[in-house]
């Protein structure tokens, strides 16, 4: 079922286009953010449970770290980003909701199905589909937000949403710590699956938002999909705040993608319990994580309102404070006093991330292919930024290990660390640019179309 007839429902003429959104902060406009933002937090908790079983599942499976890389990157994420450009399209054409609702509905079965896995092979097939099934969530929601809320309150929005990032890989650390002794990992696996498909029952009876049209318009009708491909591509070439954000943030998910290795890490080189270390973990990602995601969504909407200069120029301080402390983690001891604050950064630096980047790609996209945009951003930091990071770690430990090297796991992790500032000059451009580029787009889509 297509999304026409709610298109049509969309206020048109004279300023009713801002009228229709809904202010953040009301109890409708919480309530639906609140239950996107809990599927949010299943779907990195799934994601993120492979990682964070790590100690358990690469011995019991016999995984190399080279296929571990793979599993945890190349093999769900090239489904995940292949697909969700096509579920990009679809969700600027189609019912968002139910989209959604069927995206969770698929994942989470194959989540259980994971459970089962008994070798490489058993765990990569169910881990490639996850992939297909969370693909649409992003792309949905943020296309849902940005018909329902006002413009000026997208990075809180945002920020909120992607608080589903920390407390999700915060849960699959607690899973860890407090159920495996009881359930064992297959036993945690079974069980998340099944919450997943009871939420997706809960997602259909959601209703879709009607999609805000061009002020004084009439509804637009439901674009071709070589018409939504062609105004990508127009996007990024008219926006270059836009194609650089896009980059520092693929640039920054690079070390995201070799943190995979993390929790190997803290076993193998910082001498830590893997029990023990998960449940530490756990901690720092909710507080580090959550304190990290509000301060990006609220910090970068108020600095863009008081300095009139993009969101990514928030990034750009953020993470040239933070890098110090990036850096200081993997060359100190644990019982040095940068160490935890380092742990703790790294959290906090994931969550700050989230919310301006993502409310600069939903300020600098073309209302009709939103969902298409953001599937595009989602695609460029999951396959270059994460599953190379995931891979090319894996697969760089390996030849450090063969070769003899001390302390593999510190080494690439501590180079993909400085691989990850590329970020840094790249938000400064991306700031700076932004105004420029958000003012053409608005006379772009001001401009009457002419039938």
């Amino acid at each position: 079922m297509t999304d026409q007839s709610a298109a049509s429902g969309a206020p048109v003429g004279g300023d009713s286009t801002q009228d229709a959104r809904e202010p953040a902060l009301s109890s409708g406009g919480l309530g639906f953010l609140a239950f996107l933002t809990l599927l949010n937090v299943l779907n990195f908790v799934d994601r993120q449970l492979l990682s964070s079983f790590a100690n358990w599942i690469v011995p019991e499976l016999e995984l190399t770290n080279t296929e571990f890389g793979l599993l945890t990157g190349l093999v769900f994420i090239v489904f995940y980003t292949v697909m969700g450009l096509f579920m990009g399209t679809l969700v600027d054409r189609m019912n968002r909701t139910r989209l959604i609702a069927a995206g969770v509905g698929l994942w989470s079965g194959l989540t259980a199905l994971s459970g089962m896995a008994v070798n490489f092979a058993t765990l990569a097939l169910p881990r490639a589909f996850i992939g297909v099934g969370e693909s649409v969530l992003t792309p949905a929601a943020m296309s849902l937000f940005g018909d329902r809320y006002p413009s000026d309150r997208l990075g809180v929005v945002t920020g909120i949403y992607g608080l589903g990032v920390p407390i999700g890989i915060a849960c699959s650390l607690f899973i860890v710590a407090y159920l495996e002794p009881y359930l064992g990992w297959r036993g945690c696996f079974y069980a998340l699956g099944a919450i997943g498909v009871v939420l997706a029952l809960g997602m259909l009876f959601l209703k879709e938002t009607p999609r805000v049209q061009r002020s004084g318009e009439p509804s637009a009708p439901t674009p071709s999909f070589r018409e939504i491909i062609h105004g990508l591509f127009s996007a990024l070439r008219h926006a270059p705040a836009l194609t650089v954000t896009v980059l520092g943030a693929v640039s920054f998910s690079l070390l995201l993608g070799a943190s995979v290795f993390e929790q190997l890490w803290f076993v193998r080189e910082r001498g830590f319990d893997r029990t023990d270390i998960a449940e530490i973990s756990a901690w720092f990602a909710i507080f580090g994580g959550i304190l990290g995601t509000l301060a990006g969504g609220y910090g970068g909407d108020v600095f863009m309102r008081r300095t009139g200069i993009g969101r990514p120029m928030f990034l750009f301080w953020v993470m040239l404070a933070l890098a110090p402390f990036n850096v200081a983690l993997r060359v100190v001891e644990p019982d040095s006093l940068l160490f935890w604050p380092g742990v703790f950064f790294i959290y906090f630096q994931l969550g700050v991330f989230y919310g301006p980047t993502f409310a600069t790609v939903q300020e600098l996209a073309p209302p009709r292919i939103r969902g298409t945009v953001v599937a595009f951003c989602i695609l460029m930091i999951q396959l270059f930024g994460i599953a190379a990071g995931a891979v090319i770690a894996g697969f760089v430990i390996e030849l450090l290990q063969d070769a003899g090297v001390p302390d593999p796991y510190t080494r690439t992790l501590l180079g993909f660390t400085f691989v990850s500032m590329a970020s840094i000059p790249l938000f400064f451009y991306g700031g700076r640019r932004f105004q420029r580029d958000r003012e053409a787009l608005l006379a772009r889509e001001s401009t009457p179309v002419l039938s």
